[in-house]
């Protein structure tokens, strides 16, 4: 039986671009990154509230790739080892910074968080509110919700223990909730 769909490769070249990346080959990094950047420097935003800043941290981790892309392992994806590198660049710049604190004290977790937000708050409103939690809230937050790390890698990766990122995403989601609820008694959300 003939089949109707065509596969069709997604990185059909990157490959190739991987060999024009190890021989450090000028075109294939101006390649590479015409293609991540975009979305790596969203990667970067949600860490870093200053779109300049989040721009210089994503150049230091293309930086970065290029200087390492011959640790790439071909486990996974190649764009999600670049984001992990974007990921550290982002945490490496705000401990630079002294931006990171974790407010810790001791709360009672509830077993399942239930987000009860009823919204129609367009994206950069989100954006702004995630801008507003404190730095330590915040980065557990996007580690956790949007990159889809788990409690354990972010606690290896920010040197803090397990229950203080548990906390750390159950306080910034409380706080989310409160700023998206006041957005929309206010008004300020989009209808």
């Amino acid at each position: 039986m003939k089949s109707l769909l065509k596969v069709i490769a997604l990185y059909k070249n990157e490959e190739a671009l991987l060999k024009g990346l190890l021989k450090n080959n000028r075109s294939a990094q101006r390649k590479l990154y015409e293609l991540h950047a975009p979305k790596m420097l969203s990667v970067c935003r949600y860490y870093i509230k200053d779109l300049h800043h989040a721009e210089e941290v994503m150049l230091n981790g293309f930086f970065k790739v290029f200087q390492n892309v011959n640790k790439f392992k071909n486990e996974g994806s190649f764009e999600g080892w670049i984001r992990k590198i974007m990921v550290r660049e982002a945490i490496s710049y705000l401990r630079s910074q002294k931006k990171i604190e974790f407010i810790t004290e001791t709360i009672v977790l509830e077993s399942e968080y239930e987000n009860n937000i009823h919204s129609t708050i367009e994206v950069d409103q989100i954006q702004h509110c995630i801008d507003l939690l404190p730095e330590g809230y915040k980065i557990v937050f996007v580690m956790y919700a949007i990159e889809g790390y788990k409690h354990s890698e972010i606690s290896k990766m920010l040197k803090i223990t397990e229950g203080t990122s548990k906390s750390q995403l159950f306080k910034a989601r409380k706080l989310l909730q409160k700023k998206v609820n006041e957005l929309n008694r206010t008004g300020y959300a989009t209808k």
